[in-house]
């Protein structure tokens, strides 16, 4: 039974169980996704339906992985499917714990003041975005912001870090930007600011009908 329940997988040539973070990532973009469209419906329509839902959805995939195992949440489940024809990248079970026991505090707080009290709060709005924060960076950069507390808090190195992060060791070439790359960051931002201070009102102008479909006569 305890085995059936372990958190985290057990595999040749690590001596403490994994996860795959390729899955992982996976099931982070999916709830992202989730979690973002439902924030939008809320902005746009001020219609707190869709991020209920997704709040309790959050919140019961969140404590399948925390209670019970990784292997029995749905995301993560869906996750598998999706990138099983990729080869694992094993990341260390233990900080992936912490960081999801730190999500399933937020998930609590958001269900208790948005479903059950049914109210919007200053708390929640900020509950929401760093949700957002930790599910993207997760999905896009395979950064687990929750795993950096793991070794402040328990003050032992984690193992196993998605990308090696956790190994010291000195940047490939490939990995390294100088300082015209620097600047055409740079560049680029001041572009997108002058290209919205000068065309905000043409690109405010509703497109039109192309091909009349919307004001063609219905049969």
């Amino acid at each position: 039974m305890s085995k059936l329940f372990k958190f985290g997988e057990d595999v040749e040539g690590y001596d403490i169980p994994v996860l795959n973070e390729r899955e992982v990532r996976a099931a982070a973009g999916m709830l992202f996704v989730m979690m973002f469209l439902s924030i939008l419906t809320v902005i746009y329509k001020q219609d707190f339906t869709m991020l209920k839902f997704a709040v309790v959805i959050f919140l019961v995939d969140i404590a399948i992985r925390v209670f019970l195992s990784p292997r029995y949440a749905p995301t993560l489940i869906l996750g598998r499917l999706i990138v099983s024809n990729q080869t694992p990248e094993y990341v260390g079970a233990q900080q992936k714990k912490f960081a999801w026991i730190i999500g399933l505090v937020l998930a609590v707080t958001m269900f208790v003041l948005q479903v059950v009290v049914n109210s919007f709060s200053p708390i929640t709005g900020l509950i929401c975005f760093i949700c957002l924060i930790f599910l993207f960076f997760e999905s896009a950069f395979g950064i687990c912001l929750g795993c950096k507390f793991y070794s402040m808090v328990y003050k032992e190195k984690a193992q196993y870090c998605p990308g090696e992060v956790c190994d010291v060791k000195s940047k490939q070439a490939i990995q390294k930007t100088n300082v015209t790359q620097l600047l055409i960051v740079v560049g680029f931002v001041v572009f997108i600011v002058v290209l919205v201070i000068l065309f905000k009102d043409v690109m405010k102008v509703p497109p039109f009908d192309l091909f009349g479909l919307e004001s063609a006569p219905q049969p």
